[in-house]
Order: structure tokens, then sequence, then C-alpha cells
């Protein structure tokens, strides 16, 4: 589904509460998460669901307003006076012109990373289909998720084990960055998921390029493949649920790791169509 196809018909006003950096400044990636207040107590959203943001113009493109797509950080809360308050992680992104080599600025992103409390911004949504929790709580969990990918991810560990809680089934998260100071909320600067390090069921694995100067891919076989044995065993197991969230290469660099595991495209492609089939495998991604 494109960008131009989502409904933007129904706005709503947001008020900023706050923004805060949760990479370190010495980190090439500046993250801030980003808190708002809605102006509508029905605004109703689920973790694993979208929110768009509304950058307005113009624009050099000649668009009076650009339109992106951040997923939900959190699960959902109220402010004091009864109204929704949502919760976004933004990087700041820049382009590089292949042609002219100009670096260019990313519209939404420094748009929303420049906001200060008290400011007001225009969303839509919430899109898409929350990340489904199984009924059954010994159900295994294989979370995958990269860069600004493991934002519905927090929401997602939280609302297991802090609104459902007794969680038996493993929860395996594997998170991929170009470096450790860009892995946030698990880095030195602020890790959300220590909360969850001891629970029995819970482990936290970090995946990252081999040489982060030099724009090489994220190291997902070198993550996976070291815990091949046991991801085998819970792809195995048809009580497993397998999610992924992140930019949507992700999905062909983790087609090529599976079928190095499983022993070939083929029965990896096999192998994957059932867990479709059964509604076992879930992406987010954009």
């Amino acid at each position: 589904m494109k960008l131009d196809d989502y409904d933007k018909q129904e706005r709503f006003d947001a008020r900023v509460l706050s923004s805060v950096r949760i990479t370190p400044e010495d980190a090439d990636a500046e993250v801030r998460e980003i808190v708002f207040e809605v102006n509508r107590p029905d605004f109703d959203y689920q973790p694993g669901q979208s929110i768009g943001v509304l950058t307005p113009g113009p624009h050099e493109l000649g668009h009076d307003e650009h339109f992106r797509l951040y997923s939900v950080a959190d699960t959902p809360a109220l402010t004091e006076g009864g109204n929704p308050q949502i919760t976004i992680a933004v990087r700041r992104v820049s382009y590089i012109d292949d042609y002219s080599g100009e670096r260019f600025a990313g519209i939404s992103s420094n748009y929303l990373c420049d906001l200060k409390d008290g400011d007001s911004i225009s969303i839509t949504g919430p899109y898409g289909y929350a990340f489904e929790v199984p009924e059954d709580k010994d159900a295994n969990l294989v979370l995958i998720g990269s860069g600004t990918g493991i934002a519905p991810f927090r929401a997602f560990i939280k609302h297991i084990y802090r609104d459902i809680g007794n969680w038996r089934g493993k929860v395996r998260l594997f998170y991929g960055a170009h470096s450790g100071l860009e892995h946030f909320y698990m880095n030195d600067h602020r890790d959300d998921f220590a909360l969850y390090y001891d629970e029995d069921t819970f482990e936290a694995f970090k995946a990252l390029s081999p040489r982060p100067n030099w724009a090489d891919p994220i190291a997902w076989d070198y993550c996976l493949e070291e815990r091949s044995t046991e991801i085998i065993e819970m792809l195995d197991d048809p009580n497993t649920y397998v999610y992924l969230a992140g930019l949507e290469d992700i999905r062909d660099e983790l087609d090529r790791v599976f079928a190095q595991m499983i022993g070939s495209e083929r029965r990896w492609a096999r192998r994957r169509a059932e867990l479709v089939a059964g509604g076992r495998w879930t992406e987010l991604l954009y």
C-alpha cells in the first residue's frame, strides 16, 4: 500500500508533551522519543499500529503538505486530562542526491525532531493491524526489528509482560543496527528492555554491521545463525509466531539467512508460506 493510498481526510490536533533524545550525543544517529496528547478522547490505537504525521508546506516538490507514517512506540495511555497519549520514535534523517551529491534534510523527521514542548501538529490514523498477541500464554514469539522498527516491539513487549502478565512462552527479540550507539531503547544511555531481563522467558540480542562506518549491511547471519538450533526448534513448534518490523529490505536479507539456516531457499520458502498461511508470520514494514 502506497502512502498516497492512505485515508488522510480525518485529522486530529495533537500537542507535544515532550521530546527527548534517546541515542547518546556521540552517536551518529539522532533518535528522539516524542510524546503527544491527542485532542480527541476517542482516538483509539493499539501496539503495532501507526499514525500519520502531516508536515505543513509548501515543499520543494510542490506539495502543500508531506505525509509520513510512524509506528506507535508505547502502549495506550491517557493524560491527566483524559486525552489519549501517544509515543513515537523518530530518527532525524537526510538524503544524498544520486546525481548532484547534494544532501537534503528529510522533511518529516526533521520537522518532528525540531518540535518543542507545547507545539501543535496534525495527525491521522491510526493505520494497520495491531500486533495480535496469541491467546495462549505458552506461545513462543520471535521478534525481529531493525532501526526504528524496534519501536512497535517496545510497546508489544510491554503489553505482554505488564498488561497481560504471566507469559510462559519464549520471547526472543533480535534488534539490528549499524552500530551499538544506534540501538536506541537498548543502549547504555537508555535500555527500556532491561525492565524484562529478569523475566525467565525473555532474551534480547543485538545484530550489528561488521563495519558500521562502511555502511555494510546488518549482520543478521551472525546474530541468528549463532542461535539457529533454538530458532529452528521454535519454528518447528506450531505454537510459535514471528513478527518483523523495520525497513522493507529486511525481508530479503532475512529470507537469505533463514534459507541458510534451514538448508535451502526452497525449504525456507515452503516454511515461510506455512507460517503466513497459519497466521504465524506478521510484517510491519515500510
